[in-house]
C-alpha cells in the first residue's frame, strides 16, 4: 500500500497554566538515569463514527479540541512539558510538548488490515524526524510527541513519541487516559493520584550523570515487524513446553513466558550458526519488570518503575537451549524481582550492580569486531517488554474505543514489544531485528502447531 500522508502543521503545546516555582526541577531517579534517552513510538488508529462526530467535516474542531485537553492535561503532568538537564533533572519549564497535524488520503481501514506491516509505512503516522533520533541527552529535546492524522474516509490515527529517559509506559498511559478523558470533557481521579517522587525512593546516582549509554540503538540493518500468537499457537506452544525431556518444566507458562521463550531461543539458534559454522555463546534475555504491583508505596509513581531482570542461556551446556528450560530461566528471573529485592535496590546497589553487568556484556556484544571472552564464549542479547496489561484498547477520546493500537520502528537491537491482540486471546510480538533473523522468526512462527510441537530443533 502506498502512503498518503502530509504534514499540514507542527506546534509546541504548552501546559494552560503555569507549572509552580516549588515544581520547576523533578529529579530523576537512578532507574531513570540508566534509561536510554530514546523514543518509544504508539499509534492509536480510530474508525469514523457518525454517531460519535468523528467525521471529516469535525476534524477541524477535533484537533482544536485536542490541543486545548493536552494543554489542560499538561498542567498536571508538567514534567512532560519540561526538557532533561544532565541526566539528573527535568526542567519543568512548560516549553511544552510537538503537536503535528497530518492528513493521509488512504483508508484507514486499509491500513489496519496489512498482513504485512511495514515500518516504512507505519512510521509516516508516528511524530518522529531525524532531529529526534540522537540518543545524546539535550536541554532542547521534546519529552513528548504527538501526531494526529486525520484520514479522508473520517478516521483520525493518534501516533505519539515519549522519551523513555523520563517514562514507562505505565506512566504514559497514565498521562493518556488524563488527555483522553480531558477530550470528553471528564475529569479523572488518577490525575490526582500519580507521583512525580519517585527519586525519593531510588535517588540519582553521580556515576550516572554522563548517560553514556551502552544500549545497542537500532542501524538501517534492523526492521521493526509485528509476529502474530493467536490462540491456538499459544497452546501448541504451551503443550511443547510442558512435555518436556528433562525436569526443568513450568507447570502452567504464561503467554508471556512462551512467547518469549520462543523467540529467544531461535533468536539463540540463528546467532550461533554464523557461515555454516556453529559457534560457542552466551545468550541473554532482559525482562523489562514493573515494580508498581510488586511495592504497594510505588504504585502511582510516575517515572521509570521498572527493573530489567536478565536470564542467560549457555550453547556449551546440554539442553540449555530446550524451550522448556528457557520458560523455565525466565520465570525464576522475573520473579526474583520481588519485595526484598526492590528494597534492597533502594536501600543499596542490587538493581544498579545487575544492570552494570548486563552493560558489561553488552559493550562486549557491541563491538565493531566480535571478541572473545576468556572461556572463548560470545555474548549476545536480547529484551523483551511486555504492554499486555496497560489499558491500551480503552484510550477513548469520546470516538469509541481504538480500531486497533500498535508499535513501529523500535529503537533498539533485538528489542521485542509484546502486546495483546483487539480479540485479548493472542499476543502481538513486535520484533526489530535484523532482516535476516526476521525472515528466519517468520519461518519458524509459521510452522508452530499442535500437530508439531517439538520446537527444541
Amino acid at each position: 500500500m502506498e502512503a498518503r500522508v502530509q504534514v499540514i502543521s507542527r506546534e509546541m503545546i504548552k501546559p494552560s497554566c503555569e507549572t509552580p516555582h516549588h515544581l520547576k526541577n523533578m529529579r530523576l531517579s537512578y532507574l531513570d538515569q540508566s534509561t536510554p534517552a530514546i523514543y518509544f513510538p504508539i499509534l492509536f488508529f480510530y474508525r469514523a463514527d457518525e454517531s460519535k462526530g468523528l467525521t471529516t467535516s469535525n476534524h477541524a474542531r477535533i484537533s482544536q479540541r485536542m490541543k486545548r485537553s493536552i494543554s489542560d492535561t499538561l498542567t498536571s503532568f508538567y514534567p512532560l512539558a519540561g526538557r532533561i538537564q544532565d541526566n539528573f533533572v527535568v526542567n519543568c519549564n512548560d516549553d511544552g510538548v510537538v503537536f503535528v497535524h497530518a492528513r493521509s488520503g488512504a483508508r484507514i481501514v486499509d491500513v489496519v488490515r496489512e498482513s504485512n506491516m511495514e515500518e516504512k509505512y507505519l512510521k509516516q503516522y508516528i511524530p518522529c524526524s531525524d532531529r529526534y533520533h540522537s540518543t545524546c541527552i539535550s536541554n532542547i529535546r521534546p519529552l513528548f510527541l504527538v501526531q494526529v492524522t486525520c484520514f479522508d474516509c473520517g478516521g483520525i490515527a493518534v501516533g505519539v513519541s515519549f522519551l523513555h529517559k523520563i517514562a514507562d509506559l505505565a506512566s504514559v498511559m497514565a498521562f493518556m487516559g488524563a488527555w483522553a478523558g480531558a477530550c470528553r470533557g471528564e475529569g479523572g481521579d488518577e490525575v490526582s493520584r500519580v507521583s512525580f517522587n519517585l527519586a525519593n525512593f531510588f535517588p540519582a546516582k553521580d556515576s550516572l550523570g554522563s548517560n553514556d549509554s551502552r544500549f545497542p540503538v537500532s542501524d538501517e540493518n534492523f526492521v521493526t515487524k509485528r509476529f502474530v500468537f493467536d490462540k491456538e499457537k499459544l497452546r501448541a506452544l504451551k503443550e511443547a513446553a510442558i512435555n518436556p525431556s528433562g525436569s526443568t518444566t513450568v507447570n502452567n507458562p504464561t503467554r508471556i513466558e512462551l512467547v518469549s521463550s520462543f523467540i529467544w531461543k531461535h533468536l539463540i539458534d540463528f546467532s550461533k550458526l554464523k557461515n555454516g559454522a556453529e559457534r560457542s555463546i552466551i545468550f541473554g534475555a532482559s525482562h523489562a519488570v514493573n515494580l508498581r504491583p510488586r511495592k504497594n508505596i510505588l504504585k502511582n509513581m510516575f517515572g521509570n518503575c521498572i527493573i530489567l531482570s536478565s536470564a542467560f542461556s549457555d550453547t556449551t551446556t546440554a539442553n540449555a537451549n530446550e524451550l522448556q528450560e528457557l520458560v523455565s530461566k525466565l520465570r525464576r528471573c522475573i520473579r526474583r524481582i520481588d519485595d526484598d529485592y526492590i528494597t534492597e535496590s533502594q536501600s543499596g546497589d542490587r538493581a544498579l550492580n545487575d544492570l552494570q553487568e548486563l552493560v558489561t556484556q553488552l559493550i562486549t556484544s557491541t563491538k565493531v569486531e566480535e571478541e572473545e571472552d576468556e572461556q572463548g564464549l560470545l555474548f549476545e542479547w536480547c529484551c523483551f517488554t511486555s504492554w499486555c496489561r496497560f489499558p491500551l484498547y480503552e484510550v477513548d477520546y469520546g470516538w469509541g474505543r481504538p480500531l486497533w493500537v500498535c508499535t513501529t520502528a523500535l529503537p533498539l537491537k533485538n528489542l521485542i514489544v509484546l502486546m495483546n491482540t483487539k480479540c485479548g486471546e493472542g499476543i502481538e510480538a513486535w520484533a526489530n531485528l535484523n532482516k535476516d533473523n526476521l525472515n528466519l522468526l517468520e519461518t519458524k512462527i509459521q510452522l508452530i502447531s499442535i500437530t508439531n510441537n517439538n520446537y527444541n530443533n
